[in-house]
C-alpha cells in the first residue's frame, strides 16, 4: 500500500515548466495582439494622414485659383481705373477741341458774312464804273467778258492794234476796283480765261483758248498798258489764267443751240476769299 502510494505521488507532483510555457504563450499572444492592434491603429492614422494631405492639396489648390482670380480681378480693376482717368483726358481735350472749334467757326462766319456784303459792295461799284461804257458787268459774278472777235484774228492768239486799244481802257478801270485798299484783302483769285466755239477738237482749241487768255494777261502785266507798277506786283501775287477749249459754251436764248459767236471769248473775273472760308467752316463742322 506503501509503495503504490509512493508510485503515485511521484506522478503527481506539479510541473513548474508547464504554467512557465503557458505563460509565455499567453504573452506571446498578448504581444501579437499588441502589434495588430497598432498595425491597425497605424493604418488608421495612415489613412487619416493621406486624406488630410489630399485635402490640404485641395485646399491649396482652391487657395491658389482664389489667388489668381484676385490678381485678375485685381487687374481689371486697375485697367478699368485706367480707362477711366484716359477717358477724362480724353473728355477734357474734347471739350477743348470744341471750344476752338467754336471760336474759329464763329471766326470763319464772321468773315465770310463780311465776304458776303463785300462781293456786293464790287459788283455795285464795278457797275457804277462802267455805266458810261460797251463793257457789260455781270450782275451775279461781276466778271467781264471781251468778244474774241474783236481781240484776235481768226485762229489767232495775237492782239490786234485796235482790241489793245479797247484793253487799255477796259483793264484799268476794272482792275483798279479789285484792287483797292478795302476790297484788296478779300480778293482771293483775279482769273483771265479764254473759251472757243464748238468747231474743232478739244485739244487745239484747248490751246488756242488758252494762248488767247495769256495774251490778255501779258497785256495786263505791262505796265505801259494803264496799270501802275504797285498793282501789277499785286496782280503778280493773284493772277490766274485758264483755257476751257469749248467746255462752257454760250447758248442761244431759250434754246440748246450754241451761240458760236458769243462762245468765242475771253473772261475776266474774280473770286473771293468764301471759298477758303466754306472750306474752313467745313473742316471744323467735320472735326
Amino acid at each position: 500500500m506503501k509503495n503504490k502510494r509512493k508510485g503515485r505521488e511521484v506522478f503527481q507532483a506539479p510541473s513548474y515548466w508547464q504554467s512557465y510555457s503557458d505563460m509565455m504563450a499567453a504573452l506571446l499572444l498578448l504581444f501579437v495582439l499588441i502589434i495588430a492592434i497598432t498595425l491597425g491603429i497605424y493604418k488608421m492614422k495612415t489613412t487619416d494622414l493621406e486624406q488630410a494631405e489630399l485635402q490640404l492639396n485641395n485646399t491649396r489648390t482652391e487657395l491658389e485659383e482664389s489667388e489668381k482670380e484676385r490678381q485678375a480681378s485685381l487687374q481689371k480693376l486697375e485697367d478699368a481705373y485706367a480707362r477711366q482717368t484716359m477717358t477724362e483726358e480724353e473728355l477734357q481735350s474734347a471739350y477743348q477741341m470744341i471750344d476752338e472749334a467754336r471760336d474759329e467757326l464763329n471766326s470763319a462766319k464772321s468773315e465770310l458774312q463780311d465776304i458776303v456784303g463785300i462781293r456786293t459792295d464790287i459788283i455795285g461799284e464795278l457797275q457804277t464804273k462802267f455805266s458810261n461804257s460797251t463793257m457789260q458787268v455781270d450782275p451775279q459774278t461781276g466778271s467781264i467778258s471781251f468778244s474774241t472777235d474783236v481781240l484776235f484774228k481768226y485762229n489767232s492768239a495775237t492782239l490786234t492794234a485796235a482790241s489793245k486799244n479797247t484793253l487799255k481802257e477796259v483793264i484799268p478801270m476794272y482792275l483798279d476796283v479789285l484792287l483797292q485798299d478795302n476790297f484788296r484783302p478779300y480778293i482771293a483769285e483775279i482769273i483771265i480765261e479764254g473759251h472757243t466755239d464748238t468747231v474743232g477738237d478739244y485739244q487745239s482749241n484747248m490751246t488756242l483758248s488758252f494762248n488767247r487768255a495769256n495774251s490778255v494777261a501779258k497785256f495786263c502785266l505791262n505796265s505801259s498798258n494803264g496799270l501802275s507798277k504797285e498793282n501789277i506786283k499785286v496782280l503778280e501775287q493773284l493772277l490766274t489764267v485758264n483755257g476751257r477749249s469749248f467746255s462752257d459754251p454760250v447758248y442761244k436764248a431759250n434754246t440748246d443751240i450754241v451761240d458760236m459767236p458769243a462762245s468765242r471769248r475771253v473772261e475776266i473775273k474774280f473770286r473771293l476769299k468764301e471759298d477758303e472760308m466754306i472750306q474752313k467752316i467745313t473742316e471744323v463742322l467735320n472735326q
